[in-house]
């Protein structure tokens, strides 16, 4: 199980957390690119603006591209397995290093572009199959902390990103084309480890019908003497769908049995995004300033904001024993207390010495919490909320909210910024706060129970108190 969860980690989530850091560090050098390559093309300098609109394009591609993945992502698990459409993903992540690694020795910027959207439909596809896969291969007693290795490779990615990106490793200006080719490492990892492993189980015995290679992967995942007891409960969420063909997205939207967990899961999915992780990362560096550390030293500091991550993914697989409801109530909760505090602090910050250090243990105790309950849980609760003929359909609707949200973050943060300040965080505050209360209100503990179970729990809130 654990080698399974490393071996779609790899090509999955990580894929996106790494792709997601890499673009930062040779942002100057991509600037530089791209106005040597006008002024050879065109024969004169290129204007700041369109410097500036070419290089807003590099970067958000990406979110377009991970919007199309998602929206595709579904319907390839349907049609190629879960372990099919992962493999198949690759080779969109390796040809789209090709097309970053080749674009600065042949001095065409498009590539860089086609490039970035093509790994974001990878990125999209991975956050959408992988929690997928490992939610329907992984046994009811291990599901949570099995779960997790979405959000571990996830942060994993952005870490590796962060220290391959120092300028002594591949961030350097001669180096910067090899960092965004680099893509293809994990996608050539995973297309050598993940064919050992077999495909769903559920997907098998509920989607292909097929039982004997259905028993034969529970074999494979959970030991000769286990087996069964997960194989009486995919047979009794077979019976129960009684031949129920896996459901499109628009169907899910009229499907009033599912109501309050789509309900659910966009609220969360929305909460994850709008929550002020990226705000936090927009003012570390200010809050770095401000303590006193040296300019050049910052993205040495700015590790530890990844390392901080890494630890609470790390940490919540015991998800597993606390249960998926505290610790994501929990999170939000202490994400609202350390937004308040960060509002003073940063209001205050230059009226005592010791107050911008209280800034920066705000800055990871943040980070720490978003980890503990957003960034680690959103992905499992939303494996658990639907049965097999639902879930395909419901992570295309949680990646296409989550990735417009991404992509209306990063073009509404700026002015938000702008015009509150450090006064931001009261509307974060805010929001993390009605998202603790809606999860409090809404939804039940998932912890150690089939789907089937789970389904059952919002029957009342569906159908009304007398179903």
């Amino acid at each position: 199980l654990f080698l399974a969860v490393c071996a779609v980690g790899i090509g999955g989530t990580f894929q996106y957390g790494y792709n997601v850091s890499i673009i930062n560090a040779p942002t100057q050098h991509i600037h530089k690119f791209l106005n040597e390559t006008w002024s050879s093309r065109y024969h004169k300098e290129l204007n700041p603006d369109l410097l500036t609109f070419l290089w807003s394009v590099i970067a958000s591609i990406f979110s377009l591209g991970g919007l199309c993945g998602a929206l595709i992502g579904g319907s390839m698990a349907i049609r190629l397995g879960r372990k099919g459409a992962l493999l198949m993903n690759n080779v969109i992540a390796i040809l789209a290093s090709i097309l970053m690694g080749i674009s600065f020795p042949t001095g065409l910027f498009e590539l860089l572009i086609a490039g970035r959207f093509l790994i974001g439909i990878n990125s999209g596809i991975g956050l959408c199959v992988q929690p997928l896969y490992i939610g329907e291969f992984a046994p009811k007693h291990l599901r949570g902390g099995l779960a997790m290795g979405t959000s571990i490779f996830l942060t994993g990615g952005i870490l590796t990103g962060q220290v391959i990106g120092l300028r002594e490793l591949l961030g350097g200006e001669k180096h910067w084309p090899l960092l965004l080719s680099s893509s293809c490492v994990p996608a050539l990892a995973q297309l050598l480890f993940l064919p050992w492993f077999p495909e769903s189980p559920r997907y098998l015995f509920i989607d292909r019908g097929d039982e004997l290679s259905c028993a034969k992967a529970l074999k494979r995942f959970h030991g000769s003497s286990e087996y069964r007891r997960e194989m009486e409960d995919i047979q009794r969420e077979c019976f129960a769908l009684a031949g129920e063909k896996p459901k499109k997205p628009w169907q899910l939207f009229t499907d009033r049995g599912v109501r309050w967990q789509l309900i659910t899961v966009i609220v969360m999915t929305m909460g994850q995004q709008l929550s002020g992780i990226n705000a936090i990362y927009f003012y570390a560096t200010y809050v770095f300033e401000q303590a006193g550390i040296l300019a050049e030293k910052i993205p040495y500091v700015t590790l530890g904001t990844g390392v901080c991550e890494c630890l609470t993914a790390l940490s919540c697989v015991r998800s597993n024993y606390v249960g998926r409801r505290y610790l994501i109530i929990g999170g939000y909760l202490l994400m609202t207390l350390w937004c308040t505090v960060l509002t003073f602090s940063l209001t205050y910050q230059e009226l005592y010495s010791w107050v911008p250090y209280m800034s920066m243990m705000c800055v990871f105790a943040f980070i720490l919490s978003f980890g503990l309950g957003p960034g680690g849980i959103t992905n499992t609760l939303t494996a658990e909320l639907f049965v097999q003929s639902s879930r395909p359909a419901a992570y295309m609707i949680a990646g296409t909210v989550s990735w417009i949200s991404f992509f209306t973050v990063g073009m509404l943060f700026p002015f938000i910024v702008n015009g509150l300040k450090q006064y931001c965080f009261v509307v974060f505050l805010l929001e993390c706060f009605f998202v603790a209360a809606f999860i409090f209100l809404i939804i039940p503990e998932t912890k150690n129970k089939s789907f089937l179970e789970i389904k059952k729990e919002f029957h009342k809130l569906n159908f009304g108190r007398n179903a």
